[in-house]
């Protein structure tokens, strides 16, 4: 799931270099990944209304319960 919210977010910024996910918390069903990019690039992964962030918590969802868990994406200042 790390590696799905990395790939997503590095293709959606402009400084991919700055683009960093960490686990923030990981229990038996629940997993909390931080997001943290660029200060230019905030903007970019929310979207419009936070649309783009919807999106891909979504996506992320949809993979933790293939695993039979529950994911939380929060993104960094």
């Amino acid at each position: 799931m790390k590696e799905f919210v990395e790939y997503i977010a590095k293709y959606l910024v402009d400084n991919p270099d700055e683009v960093s996910v960490e686990i923030k918390s990981e229990e038996e069903r629940k997993i909390v990944l931080g997001l943290k990019v660029g200060p230019d690039d905030v903007g970019k992964v929310i979207g419009k209304q936070g649309k783009t962030a919807q999106a891909i918590r979504t996506l992320l969802t949809a993979i933790a319960a293939k695993e039979g868990k529950r994911a939380i994406l929060d993104i960094l200042d």
